[in-house]
């Protein structure tokens, strides 16, 4: 008898502590509190606090979607790999909110292209603080070390071709090695770029084969992790260069989440 009453007591004081636990889930709701869940990020993105330009963009690139793919969230410590103007540093700014921080990487090349255009670009938008969880980086990838990071995630945009068609494939297998350096064990790399094909001019079109891009991410210690088909598309025959008219902005793109093996 004596265990029952002890059971039903037991019982009974849980159940009271969870009417409790509703009652003051209920008042704080009332009272507003509950609201201080943060926006999602297609929220932030279409906000128009971010410039026209950037959401005029977003159809063809879809950021929020690549940002869920390759599993970036807040608080985290992420890079801009040739961040140009900013628009995936701003991406990223959002995505991993104010208790996060961005590094918006650029070379020497990369800010002097087209008379400044990049930096000119990047300053109006990290001007007066606009966005405080951002800083900048502006080091050639011969300047950079383990010590620029560590960093859990990273992404380079529509610039890797450029890297690989540039400077060849030594060259392009060495950036990925100084990008795998400032990465921390575990940490995740996307790599976004136009389609080529084989036995195309792949330079003059700046394409890349998604094949080569594979082998000097493996070669460089990166494991692919997954592709994504969602930046695919197949009205590209692949035979115009990405600043055709009509086909700018809307280009055949692979999109690779690269993985650095945890030690």
């Amino acid at each position: 008898m004596k265990t029952m009453q002890v059971l039903m007591l037991t019982v009974l004081t849980s159940f009271i502590a969870a009417a409790c636990d509703r009652q003051q889930e209920d008042g704080n709701t009332a009272a507003g509190l509950e609201v201080s869940k943060a926006p999602d990020l297609r929220t932030l993105l279409a906000a128009d606090s971010r410039p026209e330009e950037d959401r005029a963009r977003d159809a063809g690139r879809k950021p929020a979607r690549v940002i869920e793919f390759l599993g970036i969230s807040p608080g985290m410590r992420v890079i801009d790999v040739i961040a140009a103007g900013g628009y995936y540093t701003e991406v990223l700014s959002l995505a991993v909110g104010p208790e996060g921080h961005v590094v918006a990487q650029n070379t020497d090349r990369v800010l002097q292209f087209r008379d400044g255009a990049n930096e000119k670009a990047i300053s109006a938008r990290l001007a007066d603080n606009r966005l405080p969880n951002v800083s900048r980086l502006n080091k050639n990838f011969d300047a950079m070390d383990a010590s620029d990071g560590p960093f859990d995630a990273g992404i380079t945009a529509l610039n890797f071709h450029d890297i690989y068609n540039g400077s060849g494939p030594d060259a392009a297998v060495s950036v990925m090695q100084t990008i795998f350096s400032v990465l921390k064990p575990g940490g995740v790399f996307g790599v976004i770029d136009h389609v080529g094909v084989a036995d195309a001019d792949n330079t003059a079109l700046h394409r890349i084969e998604i094949e080569k891009a594979i082998e000097t991410a493996e070669a460089a210690g990166f494991v692919v992790e997954a592709q994504s088909d969602l930046l695919r598309n197949d009205t590209d025959d692949h035979s115009q260069g990405v600043f055709a008219e009509g086909l700018r902005g809307n280009t055949d793109r692979f999109l690779l989440k690269l993985r650095k093996p945890a030690e």
